[in-house]
């Protein structure tokens, strides 16, 4: 893939450690592109469970569907996904084809089907050709190792300019305990559950419960806080898988202190790569945090911020390194939620702009435009009715966004 890296890309891809009982595997089989890889597929050891969030959209998509049912069991053996067709709105046919999909994967990871994880994105509305996918499935089990993460993000882009790749370790009791992950987006990201698609595996020993009520939290303060065009996808899916492989005493509850370093790793490798994600906006040539306080609550903080971030006038200006802050007023004043215009009060850059239902006194706009210039930008807001927060991300809308999506398919 010929594509040229995002201005904010990390000046390093990160090569995520090891996992023990997970193996990867990537094969270009044509599913939409030619000469790249389009296909990667997990195994996982015997007793792996998983636990996941997935998209709220109405429509969608058959491996969605496919997951949901699968995490109810909780338990995980083998994960295929694949690029460029996001068997979406395919009706029956679209069923099938992740059926297929599933019962090959689980005849080579030795499993049932139900244990077997299927995701899909790309173009909706196009029939999957599953066969390119299901046929080269041996092979790829055949060939697969446990260090082929960075491979294997390479392998879920789609307009993504760079692989989205991250890894920690924390311990557990005694125990060194790893996670590593991957993720791809760049379009169609306002979650309401995670991104476009992120996979995270950890040698963990933890119930799909526990993992469960410690991925939800984490998912919500990350990948459902950014933000690039205010459309959400209908293939979202997060998954997060646990091997049970390293050697620390059971954990039975998400409160249980002994795992708060595995959560609070968890919680940094979530917001790692989701703040990739931003970074990779489509066209983005800014990234953007926008600090939401005294709201009427946490999470009406959060839409506050997330209203901003997804205001075309916003990020236009942002875009145009122009510091017109009154549209940062007008979209606190769509939001659907409790602000008072006297006591409102706005940062940029950490200059004072405007308080008390006015401009300060005396606001300088040469800061602001000098911070406007850079590649990172903060935005700080006080609502003045509670005591709610929120930190969203998002970044700038450029023309380029409408090149990339004006020829999508073509």
């Amino acid at each position: 893939m010929d594509t040229v890296p995002s201005p904010l890309a990390p000046e390093t891809i990160v090569t995520p450690a090891p996992v023990a009982g997970v193996r990867l595997a990537t094969r270009a089989c044509g599913v939409r592109y030619r000469d790249r890889t389009d296909v990667l597929l997990a195994l996982f050891d015997p007793g792996t469970t998983v636990a996941g969030v997935l998209t709220q959209s109405a429509t969608r998509s058959a491996p969605v569907e496919w997951c949901a049912a699968g995490l109810r069991g909780g338990a995980a053996r083998a994960l295929v996904v694949n690029s460029g067709n996001a068997n979406a709105f395919t009706g029956l046919r679209g069923v099938s084809s992740v059926e297929n999909i599933a019962a090959a994967a689980a005849a080579v990871a030795g499993c049932k089907p139900e244990e077997v994880f299927v995701s899909s994105t790309g173009t909706i509305g196009e029939f999957l050709p599953d066969a390119r996918i299901t046929g080269p499935l041996p092979e790829m089990a055949a060939a697969a190792r446990p260090d082929a993460w960075v491979e294997a993000a390479r392998a879920i882009m789609t307009t993504d300019t760079y692989p989205k790749t991250a890894t920690s370790q924390c311990r557990i009791g005694d125990a060194v305990v790893t996670l590593s992950g991957i993720a791809k987006g760049s379009g169609m990201i306002a979650p309401d559950m995670a991104t476009m698609l992120a996979y995270v595996a950890t040698d963990a020993a933890l119930p799909p419960e526990v993992l469960k009520a410690l991925l939800v939290p984490a998912a919500d303060a990350s990948f459902n806080s950014i933000t690039v065009d205010g459309d959400t996808s209908t293939s979202d899916t997060l998954l997060l898988f646990a091997t049970g492989k390293a050697d620390h005493p059971p954990v039975t509850s998400a409160d249980d202190p002994a795992q708060a370093s595995f959560r609070a790793a968890l919680d940094a490798l979530l917001l790692d790569l989701a703040h990739q994600v931003v970074r990779d906006g489509e066209g983005a040539s800014r990234f953007v945090e926008i600090r939401v306080t005294g709201a009427e609550t946490d999470r009406a903080a959060r839409r506050i911020g997330l209203t901003i971030g997804n205001s075309p006038l916003v990020k236009t200006a942002i875009a145009g390194a122009d510091a017109n802050w009154g549209r940062i007023v007008m979209a606190v004043g769509k939001a659907g939620e409790k602000a008072d215009r006297d006591r409102l009060a706005i940062h940029i850059g950490g200059a004072r702009v405007c308080e008390s239902g006015l401009a300060v006194p005396d606001y300088d706009e040469t800061p602001v435009a000098a911070h406007m210039q850079g590649r990172e930008i903060l935005i700080e807001v006080d609502v003045g009715v509670g005591s709610g927060r929120a930190t969203v991300w998002t970044c700038d809308l450029t023309h380029g966004y409408i090149d990339i999506n004006a020829d999508y398919r073509t």
